[in-house]
């Protein structure tokens, strides 16, 4: 496969080895390779039922693989960092997400790219803002930064 490039949505709202949420984050970009740019790191209040505030960030990467490879390497910084599969909405030391892809469009059972819910979650779209505002979504045909507009007037 050609080199492509990729949007991935990082978050923690869970002390764990590298330390506070926030250098989880920071340490999971580390471990992706690859990167090509960064948001900050925004501070942001938890969906569902966990209590803890979470921090979040995207980074871009370019890479070779496909996404389904790529997906198998983000699960695997997971576990390294300690991840747990468990209770949905519950605190977690990373996630990792692929958000966009520069291929367009992917699906398959495991794995959908865009990820769905992606234009819904503003710690998602505020810091894919801040490095990759003209991206487009290949659903919608609309960039990032008019998502992330249309998500702050709800």
């Amino acid at each position: 496969m050609a080199r492509t490039s990729y949007a991935i949505a990082i978050g923690s709202n869970r002390w764990g080895r590298h330390g506070s949420p926030a250098r989880e984050v920071a340490a999971a970009i580390d471990a992706l390779g690859g990167v090509t740019a960064t948001s900050p790191i925004l501070h942001t209040p938890p969906l569902g039922p966990s209590k803890r505030r979470f921090a979040n960030a995207v980074a871009l990467i370019e890479t070779d693989e496909t996404p389904p490879a790529l997906l198998r390497r983000l699960k695997a910084i997971e576990r390294e960092f300690g991840r747990r599969r468990g209770r949905t909405w519950g605190a977690r030391v990373i996630d990792l997400d692929i958000v966009l892809w520069s291929g367009g469009s992917w699906g398959e059972p495991a794995l959908v790219v865009p990820h769905r819910l992606f234009r819904d979650r503003a710690f998602v779209l505020a810091p894919l803002a801040r490095v990759a505002a003209g991206w487009r979504d290949p659903v919608t045909g609309l960039s990032v930064r008019q998502l992330a507009a249309r998500l702050r007037r709800k």
